[in-house]
């Protein structure tokens, strides 16, 4: 009967996409449990993308047990089955950017506002992976950034003569994937809100 059992692949296997992607997902697990910092989550989701073998990729998560159990909610708002590495770019100088309905999410995206706006409605995205990096520059322009139940959104931005407002105040759902928004504010401002009690 042991023959039907499956055996976990030899350490020197090359790594697939799904090997990859359930790494990532066990490290955007333990940054919303606070078990790893944004700088360890950065290096740890290089060294998977570089990892050709298994082996290379189970040292990654060694230590991570996961300790929480992410609501169904929370992790269908992510699917890597569609995600890209290019970065995305939003671009709106002197005009105005708008996502919303159903569009992703991807890993790593950069937003700029030159004396204009941008809008990001996260409410009907879907997020490439369970931590997604935004970095932002408003120069006289602001960024607009809504997002549903069971995203959480950590600011990292810096800003001089300009402000960055998180109003999420509610706690995300365990598992949900987490927004970084990183950069610089100058003469601007960053707004990002939670969905409460339908739209926001």
């Amino acid at each position: 009967m042991t023959g039907n059992v499956a055996q976990p692949p030899e350490p020197y296997v090359r790594a697939s996409d799904a090997d990859r992607e359930r790494v990532v997902e066990i490290l955007g697990h333990a940054l919303a449990d606070g078990r790893l910092t944004v700088q360890e989550h950065a290096e740890r989701l290089d060294a998977v993308y570089a990892a050709k073998t298994v082996g290379e990729l189970e040292p990654l998560t060694r230590d991570l047990v996961p300790t929480s159990t992410p609501s169904a909610a929370a992790s269908s708002l992510v699917d890597p089955s569609g995600a890209a590495e290019h970065q995305d770019r939003m671009v709106a100088i002197f005009g105005g950017v708008q996502r919303r309905g159903r569009w992703r999410v991807r890993r790593r995206a950069r937003a700029v506002a030159v004396f204009g706006g941008i809008d990001l409605d996260l409410n009907d995205a879907t997020f490439d992976a369970p931590v997604v990096e935004i970095t932002l520059f408003t120069l006289f322009g602001g960024i607009s950034i809504r997002v549903p139940d069971g995203v959480e959104v950590r600011d990292e931005s810096s800003s001089v003569f300009g402000g960055v407002s998180v109003d999420t105040d509610d706690p995300p759902a365990s598992g949900g994937p987490v927004v970084v928004l990183k950069g610089l504010s100058i003469f601007g401002g960053v707004d990002a809100r939670r969905r409460r009690g339908g739209r926001c």
